[in-house]
């Protein structure tokens, strides 16, 4: 089994370090962790009457995992703006959430060590449903603060149309 087609010499998996997340056809600045993307399908156990004494396993309805996205805290709003576009506290009655637009599209674009794009993944209609705009703050500390925001989804799909490219040689 050759586990990379355009690159049958390659013999480790890709690292986890090299990524982007892009909404709106723009790259979200500073995003230094992802969660992992993960589905989890229902086992339904059923058995008739006059089956034997064993149970039967059928798939139910599959959930989502929500997705957290980390990253440094910098002068970049795009977590916010998307944030109170699902709850904007004093905004006046009937205003508080943007029902129209607070849903978004998102892609997790994966890049091996070369820097070239190698597998992207589509999530589809994600929200926001935790936002931490500042983390706890010390004043003995020496960490860099974190923002993140937790992404409520309704599935994901690889896409496709990415390729493996062929991994630059050097002489």
């Amino acid at each position: 089994m050759v586990m990379f087609p355009a690159n049958p010499e390659r013999m480790d998996p890709y690292k986890n370090f090299k990524f982007r997340v892009r909404w709106e056809g723009r790259y979200v600045a500073g995003v230094s962790q992802v969660s992992s993307l993960r589905r989890t399908t229902e086992a339904i156990q059923f058995r008739e009457g006059g089956d034997p004494s064993s149970q039967r396993v059928s798939p139910g309805q599959t959930s989502y995992e929500p997705i957290t996205l980390s990253r440094g805290l910098t002068q970049d709003r795009e977590f916010n703006v998307w944030a109170r576009q699902v709850w904007n506290l004093g905004a006046g009655l009937g205003m508080e959430v943007a029902l129209r637009n607070f849903r978004k599209d998102i892609t997790i674009e994966f890049y091996n060590e070369a820097g070239q794009l190698v597998l992207a993944y589509n999530v589809f209609r994600t929200w926001p449903s935790e936002f931490t705009a500042l983390p706890d703050l010390d004043s003995n500390g020496n960490d860099i603060a974190i923002q993140t925001l937790v992404l409520q989804n309704e599935g994901w799909e690889l896409d496709e149309g990415v390729q493996e490219p062929a991994e630059p040689a050097f002489p």
